[in-house]
C-alpha cells in the first residue's frame, strides 16, 4: 500500500492535472499583456507596467495621429528628409507623389520608415512637431508611461512605452474605421507613380495569414528593443488586444495568449432592438398615455462565469404633453454582480400632442 501511495504521489508531480496545465500561461517576453478590448480589463499580464522600447509599434500612433487629421486622399510630395531614412523602407523618391492612403498602406504592412517620416513632416511640418502630436495624442488618452521622439519607432532615450499602455493605444486606434480597414490588410499594392514602379505590399504581421480571428495591428523589431508585438482578434462578439515587448517566440506566445483569453470571456446580449416597453400616463395631453422603448440593441463582453445581470428602469411617473419622441425621457442600467455593465436610452414612440385649450366665453 506505502508503495502505490508512493507511485500515485510521483505521477502527479510528473504528470499534473490537465485542468492546471490548461489554466497555466508563461511567455518568453520580458514585459506581456492580453486585455479586453472593451472593458480594458487585464486578462494577463507579465511585467506590463514597465517602461520599454516599443521599436516599429510606433507607427500605430503614427497612423491615427495622420488619419485624425488629414483626409485619406491627400496627395503628398515625399519631402527631403523622408527619402532614404534608415531601416524597413519602401524607397520613396524625394519629389514623388503619392496619397496619404498609400504611404499608410507602407507604414502599417511594410513598416516603412520612411513613409512614416514622410508622414509626419506633411501632417505637422516636421519631425519634432509631430512627435508632439503623438504625445498629446498618448496624454489625451490618459497614458502616463509612454513618451514618443519619432514616428517610426528608431530607438531613442525618450522614446518608450508599457505593454499595459501599448494595449491601450491599439484598443483605441481600432476604433477608427480606416485605421482597422488598414491594419486588417495581408496584401496590398501601391500603384506606379511618375517615379517610382508599383510597389507590392505584404503585411509582416504573419497571425494575419494563419488566422481568420485576427484582425491586426502591427510588428515591431530593432536590436535594442528586440522583437515587439501588438496583434488583435476577434471571435463571437469578443475582442482581445495583445501586446508582448522584447519576446524571441512572439508569434507562438500571442497565439496561446489570445486562445487563453477567448476561453474565458464571452459577447453577452443584454437588449434586443425594441426589447424593453413602458407605458408612462400623460398629463394635459390628447392621449392619456404613451409608450416608452429602447430603439438599440446592446451587447457586452463577459467573463465566461459571470454573475447574474439585473436591470434597474428609470423614468418619471408621468410626463407632461408636448415632448418630442427623439428626446430621451428615461434609462435602462444593466448590472452584474453590483458592477454596471451598460445602459440604454428610453425614447417616447410617439408624439403627444397637448389638449387645445378651452375658449373662454368672455374671450372674442
Amino acid at each position: 500500500m506505502k508503495k502505490l501511495i508512493s507511485a500515485l504521489i510521483c505521477a502527479c508531480l510528473l504528470f499534473p492535472l490537465h485542468g492546471q496545465r490548461a489554466h497555466a500561461l508563461s511567455v518568453s517576453a520580458q514585459s506581456a499583456v492580453l486585455i479586453e478590448a472593451e472593458s480594458g480589463k487585464i486578462i494577463y499580464e507579465k511585467d506590463a507596467h514597465t517602461r520599454r522600447g516599443m521599436a516599429s509599434t510606433t507607427k500605430i500612433v503614427t497612423a491615427l495621429c495622420a488619419i485624425e487629421r488629414l483626409p485619406l486622399d491627400t496627395v503628398v510630395t515625399v519631402p527631403r528628409e523622408a527619402a532614404g531614412v534608415e531601416g524597413s523602407s519602401v524607397y520613396l523618391k524625394e519629389g514623388e507623389k503619392l496619397t496619404l492612403e498609400n504611404l499608410l498602406y507602407a507604414v502599417m504592412l511594410q513598416s516603412a520608415n520612411d513613409a512614416a517620416a514622410a508622414i509626419a513632416i506633411i501632417t505637422a511640418g516636421s519631425i519634432d512637431a509631430f512627435a508632439e502630436l503623438m504625445n498629446a495624442k498618448a496624454a489625451e488618452l490618459g497614458l502616463c508611461d509612454t513618451h514618443f521622439e519619432n514616428p517610426h519607432g528608431l530607438d531613442g532615450e525618450k522614446h518608450y512605452t508599457t505593454a499595459y499602455e501599448l494595449a491601450k493605444i491599439a484598443a483605441h486606434a481600432l476604433e477608427n474605421e480606416a485605421f482597422a480597414r488598414i491594419v486588417s490588410t495581408v496584401k496590398y499594392t501601391i500603384p506606379p507613380t511618375e517615379l517610382s514602379p508599383a510597389r507590392a505590399l505584404v503585411n509582416h504581421n504573419r497571425l494575419l495569414r494563419e488566422n481568420k480571428d485576427i484582425i491586426g495591428v502591427k510588428t515591431g523589431f530593432t536590436k535594442k528593443c528586440g522583437r515587439t508585438l501588438v496583434s488583435a482578434a476577434e471571435r463571437e462578439g469578443v475582442r482581445l488586444i495583445c501586446v508582448t515587448l522584447d519576446d524571441g517566440n512572439d508569434w507562438q506566445d500571442h497565439r496561446a495568449m489570445l486562445e487563453h483569453g477567448f476561453g474565458l470571456y464571452e459577447s453577452v446580449s443584454l437588449a434586443r432592438e425594441g426589447e424593453f416597453s413602458y407605458t408612462l400616463p400623460v398629463v394635459g395631453g390628447t392621449s392619456s398615455s404613451v409608450k416608452a422603448e429602447t430603439k438599440e440593441a446592446l451587447t457586452v463582453t463577459l467573463a465566461k462565469n459571470h454573475g447574474e445581470i439585473s436591470v434597474k428602469t428609470e423614468l418619471p411617473r408621468f410626463i407632461y404633453a408636448g415632448q418630442k419622441p427623439e428626446k430621451p425621457v428615461g434609462k435602462l442600467r444593466f448590472f452584474e454582480g453590483g458592477r454596471e455593465i451598460g445602459s440604454l436610452p428610453l425614447y417616447l414612440t410617439e408624439e403627444t400632442p397637448k389638449k387645445a385649450a378651452k375658449k373662454s366665453f368672455f374671450v372674442k
